[in-house]
C-alpha cells in the first residue's frame, strides 16, 4: 500500500491548491477515486462555487462512524526558494517533497491509499474521508461541511485530523481569533489636536485596554493548563495611521489577535474591548466628531480543541498507535470544530510541522508507513 500512497500523494501535489484559488480540480479528482471504489460522496461548496469540501463514506451510512479529516488547501510559494518544482513530488533519501507534503497532502494520501480496502472490507461502522477548503486562512470550509453533515442528521462519533504530529497523539491545542479594527476621527491641523479627533491615538488607548485585557487573562488560565503559555495570549501585530507629523490622522488600523486556551475566554475577550471602545472611547471621539467610529472585524475564529483525557478519540488513537502519552500543540488546526459537533477528536499525523509552510517542504517515508499501520489497524478494528 506504501507505493500507491506514494502514487496518490504525488496527485495530490500537483493540484495547486493554493488557498486563494480554486481547489475543485482536486476535489472532483478525489470524489471519482473514492467514488470508484464504493464510497457515498457529498460535496459542498463555498458561496461562490469555486471552492468545496468532499465528506465521502465507506460502510453503512449509521451514526457512530470514524472521520479521517485532512484540508486540500495549501500555503502560497511566492517568494520562497524552492529548490525543485513545489508542485511535482520529487523523492530523496527516503524524503518527498513538495508543497503540502507534509501540511497535510501526506495523510490524505494515507487516507486514500486505503480506499480499495475500505471498499471490501464489509465494515461494522463507516469510515468518512473528509477533505475541506480554506483551512490555512481561517478554517473557512469545514463549518460549511459540518452544517451540511447535521442537515443530513448523521453524528460520527470520532474524529482524527491529520495534520502533522510526528504521528504523536496530541489532544490539545489553542484556539485562534484574529481581529481587524479601524478607527475613523477627524482630520485636521497638528496646531490645533482639539479642533480633530486624532485616531492614531485613540488607536494607542484601544491597544493599551488590550494590553490590560492580556494581563487579566493570566489570572484566568485554568490550574491544570496544559498549554505553555498555560493562558490564552494576546498580540497586537499591526498598527497603521496617518501621513504626516503636521496632519491629524482620521483613520487607524489595528491587526490584533488572541488564541484562547477556553471557550469562555472568547466572549471575555470580546465583551470587555468592546465595552472600554463603546462606552469611553466613542463618546469621547463623538463629542468632538459625530462621525466617529470604531468597527472590527473578525478575520477568523478557530476553536481550540480541549483535551478530552477520557475521549473515545484518544483511547483508539492510544491502542492503534501504541503510544502511551499524549502532548497540546500552539498551533490551531480543524480539530476544535468537530469537537464542538459532540465528536470525540485528536490529532495525529504524519510529518514534522516545522517543515510546514516552508520551502523544500517534505514528508519522510518513515512518518508515511507510520500512518499507514494505524490506518489499517483501524480498518481491522471496524470490519465485519
Amino acid at each position: 500500500m506504501f507505493d500507491q500512497t506514494i502514487q496518490i500523494l504525488g496527485k495530490l501535489i500537483s493540484f495547486p491548491t493554493i488557498s486563494s484559488d480554486s481547489n475543485l480540480a482536486l476535489i472532483d479528482w478525489v470524489a471519482d477515486y473514492v467514488a470508484g471504489h464504493g464510497a457515498h460522496v457529498e460535496i459542498s461548496h463555498d458561496a461562490s462555487g469555486t471552492k468545496g469540501n468532499l465528506f465521502a463514506t465507506f460502510g453503512p451510512m449509521i451514526d457512530g462512524g470514524i472521520i479521517l479529516s485532512g484540508h486540500s488547501d495549501v500555503v502560497p510559494t511566492t517568494g520562497q526558494a524552492w529548490s525543485r518544482d513545489a508542485f511535482t513530488l520529487h523523492e530523496s533519501g527516503g524524503l518527498y517533497y513538495g508543497r503540502g507534503a507534509c501540511d497535510m497532502k501526506g495523510f490524505i494520501a494515507c487516507a486514500l491509499a486505503l480506499a480499495p480496502q475500505l471498499a471490501q472490507a464489509g465494515l461494522s461502522k463507516p469510515i468518512h474521508i473528509a477533505l475541506s477548503y480554506d483551512e490555512e486562512t481561517g478554517c473557512l470550509g469545514a463549518p460549511v461541511m459540518l452544517a451540511a453533515l447535521a442537515a443530513r442528521g448523521l453524528r460520527p462519533g470520532i474524529c482524527i485530523v491529520g495534520e502533522p504530529t510526528s504521528m504523536r497523539l496530541i489532544n490539545g491545542h489553542k484556539g485562534c481569533c484574529e481581529m481587524h479594527t479601524v478607527l475613523g476621527g477627524l482630520e485636521g491641523h497638528s496646531s490645533m489636536p482639539a479642533a480633530g479627533v486624532n485616531a492614531a491615538v485613540y488607536a494607542a488607548r484601544y491597544i493599551g485596554q488590550l494590553m490590560e485585557i492580556a494581563e487579566a487573562l493570566k489570572a484566568r488560565a485554568p490550574a491544570d493548563s496544559p498549554f505553555d503559555p498555560p493562558q490564552t495570549t494576546l498580540n497586537v501585530g499591526r498598527l497603521a495611521a496617518g501621513v504626516a507629523t503636521n496632519v491629524i490622522p482620521n483613520h487607524a488600523e489595528i491587526d490584533w489577535e488572541y488564541r484562547p486556551v477556553q471557550l469562555d475566554d472568547i466572549a471575555f475577550v470580546k465583551t470587555r474591548i468592546n465595552d472600554f471602545a463603546n462606552n469611553v472611547l466613542l463618546p469621547e471621539m463623538r463629542a468632538t466628531h459625530p462621525g466617529a467610529s470604531i468597527e472590527t472585524r473578525t478575520i477568523a475564529e478557530v476553536v481550540g480543541l480541549e483535551p478530552e483525557t477520557e475521549g473515545a478519540a484518544q483511547k483508539l488513537v492510544l491502542a492503534l498507535t501504541g503510544a502511551n502519552t499524549t502532548a497540546t500543540v500552539p498551533f490551531g488546526t480543524e480539530a476544535g470544530l468537530f469537537a464542538a459537533q459532540g465528536i470525540s477528536t485528536v490529532v495525529c499525523g504524519p510529518g514534522d510541522i516545522a517543515q510546514a509552510h516552508k520551502p523544500d517542504e517534505f514528508v519522510s517515508g518513515e512518518q508515511l508507513r507510520q500512518c499507514l499501520t494505524m490506518l489499517e489497524r483501524l480498518l481491522a478494528r471496524v470490519s465485519a
